[in-house]
């Protein structure tokens, strides 16, 4: 049997509708053999159930930053929306000015105001 006979063993064993006892056997036949060391089952195991652990953490970290997010996002809106209202009630009107905190200068004082001369 050459290579590419076992190759299309190999593959048929994929099947869902194949004898796996059947194809094993075929392999052996031929000479084919799984040497396996003494712990594979466990470190294979240890890999799969290693991973998962890894993206549950990450699904779990993406998950508490939109939390933490939103609560900031939350807070930060608020924040701004009281401090317009008491822009609002302090001026009687939002416009640039108030919001710069000046009221009826003229412009050359405002100037005077920021240098100092």
């Amino acid at each position: 049997m050459n290579t590419s006979e076992i190759k299309k063993l190999i593959i048929s064993s994929l099947n869902a509708n194949a004898d796996t006892v059947e194809i094993s056997g075929k392999l052996e036949e031929v000479g084919v053999t799984y040497n396996f060391s003494h712990n594979f089952g466990d470190k294979v195991l240890n890999k799969l159930f290693s991973a998962g652990l890894a993206i549950n953490r990450e699904v779990e970290f993406v998950k508490y930053m939109n939390f933490a997010f939103y609560r900031v996002a939350l807070t930060g809106v608020a924040a701004i929306v009281v401090l317009l209202i008491s822009i609002f009630l302090m001026q009687g009107s939002i416009s640039l000015n108030s919001l710069l905190g000046l009221s009826d200068n003229y412009d050359e004082s405002i100037v005077c105001l920021l240098t100092g001369n």
